[in-house]
């Protein structure tokens, strides 16, 4: 098991050729120190595991690793469905394709206000007009931890130890009296 920065781990997702609406997220704070856990993961690529703190308002430090090759039947129950919250990763725009994608965000605005539409229709059609290279389902507490995120956990328990210990070291490195 190989342990990454956590943005080398998004950019892996970001890369992926899977199905960018297939991805579903995971996420909430840790267990034991500061931060959070986020496990991400796809039916057709992979399935990582990020911890991560934010070392001041503007800067987001981690770690992560891929723990399984895809979700499958065995993780399936642990990741939500089509009816949770959603995320998206998003990529910056060329400033050469911003009127355009501005254009082609105006018609999806258009088109959801004028026809009967679900906020997930919405939000597919929004991540798909912007290119988004991932996108999906999440269950995602920001100030507690879901059942399905210590479930995860405890199936990737070599995982979450190591990964605990490379952010606490992280920790330790990088956060000094105050902010920097």
């Amino acid at each position: 098991m190989r342990v990454r920065d956590w943005q080398d781990i998004l950019e892996d997702v970001v890369e992926s050729d899977a199905d960018p609406g297939g991805w579903r997220a995971v996420g909430g704070d840790r267990t034991s120190g500061i931060g959070e856990d986020l496990y991400v993961g796809h039916p057709d690529a992979a399935v990582y595991q990020l911890k991560t703190y934010a070392k001041n308002p503007f800067e987001v430090q981690g770690v992560g690793t891929r723990v399984a090759r895809r979700i499958d039947e065995d993780l399936d129950d642990l990741f939500p469905s089509e009816d949770s919250g959603r995320f998206g990763v998003q990529q910056p725009i060329e400033e050469d394709d911003a009127e355009d994608t501005a254009s082609e965000m105006e018609e999806v605005l258009k088109a959801h206000a004028d026809a009967p539409t679900t906020p997930d229709a919405l939000f597919d059609d929004v991540m798909e007009t912007l290119d988004s290279p991932a996108f999906g389902p999440a269950d995602i507490e920001f100030d507690d931890r879901p059942d399905e995120l210590d479930d995860l956990s405890s199936t990737f328990e070599e995982a979450e130890e190591l990964l605990d210990a490379e952010l606490d070291d992280l920790v330790e490195d990088t956060v000094s009296r105050g902010f920097e």
